[in-house]
């Protein structure tokens, strides 16, 4: 784990703790509360919702949007997103899938009938081509090496018809510093990983460099509030959307 004031200048990969098979329940559940909060406090869900209505414009009138939510953890994104579709009478169907059946648990506490969770693997999504409109994915990335993040996104691709949404942190000194203050008094796994998560975060070059090896250069880049960069766009012939 970097110091406090290390530069960041490569990305340190770390293992975080939540993603072990034996994570211990409870610490997992404060855990993806943790991020719950994060999500909302910091705006990370609503930067999803903000290229989704973006889309809008290009959704034909009367037929129902699927969208798979990869690496979906306790399910707060596919959940916001139904809010969302809900207040503008839209249309929308959500499967979120997760690899670890312990989060898929978390995942499961509240029933939607719009919202469906299957556990698999990102690296290997268990859909057949264009089974979805769009593939989104927050806070997923960081976790992975770059050839991990480069079959991912080409999964999400695959099986999407219409186009991509993939957010996730963005490595900096001052990131660092702010989740290792605004962690100080959770969990020792919130503490590690946040910290973690930020020190294996990517920068502005390293994900377009990835995001053009996965074949998806239409997704242009956007930053968002709180060190955080969202990749998002429709495929050609879809959408315009002015690619960065």
């Amino acid at each position: 784990m970097p110091g406090l004031f290390s530069s960041l200048e490569y990305r340190v990969r770390t293992g975080e703790w939540m993603d072990e098979p034996n994570a211990d329940p409870e610490e997992l559940h404060k855990s993806l509360a943790f991020i719950r909060r994060t999500n909302t406090l910091l705006g990370y869900t609503r930067s999803t919702l903000k290229h989704l209505t973006r889309f809008t414009r290009t959704w034909p009138a009367g037929t129902p949007i699927r969208i798979l939510d990869v690496a979906t953890g306790s399910g707060d994104v596919p959940r916001a997103i139904l809010r969302w579709a809900s207040k503008r009478k839209l249309s929308v169907q959500v499967t979120g899938i997760d690899l670890h059946s312990k989060t898929i648990h978390e995942a499961t506490a509240a029933s939607d009938p719009h919202l469906h969770f299957v556990q698999g693997d990102a690296l290997n999504l268990p859909f057949a081509d264009g089974s979805f409109d769009y593939a989104i994915t927050s806070l997923f990335l960081h976790h992975l090496d770059e050839n991990q993040i480069v079959t991912v996104l080409s999964e999400m691709n695959r099986v999407s018809r219409r186009g991509i949404i993939a957010g996730d942190l963005i490595r900096t000194k001052r990131a660092y510093f702010w989740i290792t203050v605004f962690s100080l008094f959770s969990t020792p796994m919130v503490r590690h990983d946040g910290r973690a998560s930020v020190a294996q975060a990517l920068t502005r070059p390293e994900i377009l460099a990835l995001r053009d090896r996965a074949g998806v250069d239409y997704a242009s880049y956007h930053k968002h509030f709180a060190h955080r960069f969202v990749l998002a766009g429709q495929k050609p012939g879809i959408g315009t959307d002015s690619v960065v």
